[in-house]
């Protein structure tokens, strides 16, 4: 089980991305088809965090043309190519989920001003 942890702490990013719950980011994602690459901009508002060490996952949902979209991200995977804070979240949660049940404006976070 050692040899796990050891093997783990070498697959952690070091520059870590720090946002927190309900922040709005823009996650860069690679992605191949075929022989290509290039990278995908996905934008939404973080609802969740789980995990810890090289297992930890964040996920981000917006909505888009009318259907809501959740995605879920490893943290320190090798397809994050970067992870932009656009704008701050004030929120008293430490998940969101109830955000899935609301629409238009209902749905928005209020912005942290700091």
């Amino acid at each position: 089980m050692d040899a796990l942890k050891i093997i783990a702490q070498d697959s952690v990013k070091d520059n870590a991305p720090k946002f927190n719950i309900g922040d709005t980011v823009r996650v860069s994602v690679n992605i191949r088809e075929g022989s290509r690459e290039r990278i995908q901009m996905f934008e939404g508002t973080v609802i969740a965090k789980k995990g810890s060490g090289v297992s930890e996952t964040f996920t981000v949902r917006r909505i888009s043309y009318g259907v809501g979209i959740e995605r879920v991200f490893p943290l320190h995977s090798p397809n994050v190519v970067d992870v932009k804070v656009i704008r701050k979240g004030k929120v008293r949660r430490a998940k969101l989920y109830y955000l899935r049940d609301r629409v238009g404006k209902a749905a928005k976070v209020k912005e942290d001003i700091r």
